[in-house]
């Protein structure tokens, strides 16, 4: 089993950037995707992007492209998501999400994380 915590979360200006952060612990990690997905009330979960933990291999959904990056310390056991320019319509919970497929939907993903609240203001 692989547990997962955020950390991060906050409000936030558009314009602006933030940077959110998973621990990770359990299972080795060697063989899983990492992945972050977002949610708003009333909406389906949303996958933003993922790194293999492996060789850190990252796959970013359009919302995130030039705008968020993804990294891993393997050392630590950490996962990274940075969040640049953010957007009003950027205001999610975010979750960090491990799994062994590597695919971008979210019946793929095995374990997460309770959540971060990010709220851009206008």
């Amino acid at each position: 089993q692989v547990q997962l915590l955020e950390s991060g979360g906050g409000l936030v200006q558009a314009g602006g950037s933030l940077t959110l952060s998973c621990a990770c612990s359990g299972d080795t990690l060697s063989t899983y995707t990492l992945a972050w997905f977002r949610q708003t009330p009333g909406k389906d979960r949303e996958f933003v992007g993922f790194i293999t933990w492996s060789k850190g291999y990252t796959l970013y959904e359009d919302i995130a492209k030039g705008r968020f990056t993804i990294s891993r310390d393997t050392a630590k056991n950490m996962v990274y998501l940075q969040m640049t320019s953010l957007k009003p319509e950027d205001t999610a919970v975010y979750y960090c999400a491990a799994g062994r497929t590597g695919m971008t939907y979210v019946t793929s993903y095995d374990y997460w994380g309770r959540g971060t609240q990010v709220t851009v203001s206008s």
